[in-house]
């Protein structure tokens, strides 16, 4: 158990911890603070609104001993914010980030995909735009419409139409290779299973949506290397733990080759480690 702690750090999240009642606040960090004493944390972390940053938070949060900061950022697009009710602005992203980096907390970005008024190309770009502000982690949640939701009415009026699992899939699998390049550590891609999935009305959900993702990532690597060696027909060898990946779920992966008119096997190979694997002309 003690290493399991050490590797471990308290988390506020599901809210925006700096703007709650502050004597709430206070007697959660206070808290907090004396289990990382007694059992030896790693740390505290919290997740908040850009808004709800300035020195006075930052000093109280420093005091307590929380090591990072997750800013619920969702877009850098001004309009997309505004439509949506976030009470924040693009630059208010920007001024928080800096402050935080500033303190010298951990930084942690988080971005939405789906929301209304957004679109493929808003949100890449709301990814280099994070990017841009040298994250040390990053979190995408594409939107998912839950009951009771303003989001819920816009919803059922028609005036919004969520994501596709398919067309959620598809984004993320370009905004993870541009974050990953990037150096920064994707933390999560998708929601978590919670008690509030059991509200779910519309939304690109899915259990396993990080790995769907992986696959589609593969898929699209793939198939450029193939194209580049004028290959159709190859035995592609991969890593065990990337097997199930580069099968995609109910070996979709082979489905989409076959409907692209190639042939391609794809098996196992323990000397191969991590998420390499090796194109083989067949026939060798």
């Amino acid at each position: 158990m003690g290493e399991r702690v050490r590797n471990a750090q308290i988390a506020f999240f599901g809210g925006s911890f700096t703007a709650i009642d502050r004597a709430y606040m206070l007697e959660l960090l206070e808290t907090a603070q004396n289990a990382v004493r007694a059992y030896g944390f790693s740390g505290i972390r919290c997740s908040t609104r850009p808004d709800a940053i300035d020195r006075e938070r930052l000093d109280i949060l420093r005091a307590y001993g929380v090591t990072a900061i997750e800013l619920g950022a969702q877009s850098m697009q001004d309009a997309v914010l505004l439509q949506n009710h976030r009470g924040h602005t693009a630059r208010d992203v920007e001024n928080a980030a800096h402050l935080i980096r500033e303190y010298g907390f951990e930084l942690g970005l988080q971005m939405m995909t789906g929301l209304p008024g957004d679109t493929d190309e808003a949100a890449m770009e709301t990814a280099r735009k994070l990017i841009a502000l040298q994250p040390d982690t990053m979190r995408i949640y594409p939107t998912i419409v839950l009951e009771n939701t303003p989001l819920c009415d816009w919803y059922r009026a028609g005036s919004y139409v969520p994501q596709t699992l398919e067309e959620a899939v598809s984004l993320c699998a370009r905004l993870i290779p541009e974050i990953e390049n990037a150096g920064i550590r994707l933390i999560r891609v998708g929601l978590h299973a919670s008690e509030a999935m059991e509200n779910r009305v519309a939304g690109p959900y899915h259990p396993a949506f990080m790995e769907l993702c992986r696959s589609e990532i593969f898929l699209c690597e793939l198939t450029e290397r193939l194209d580049a060696k004028h290959l159709k027909k190859a035995t592609v060898a991969v890593s065990p733990q990337m097997l199930s990946v580069a099968l995609g779920q109910k070996r979709s992966n082979l489905t989409k080759l076959r409907a692209m008119g190639y042939e391609i096997e794809i098996r196992s190979e323990k000397t191969l480690s991590g998420r390499t694997y090796r194109i083989e002309e067949s026939g060798r």
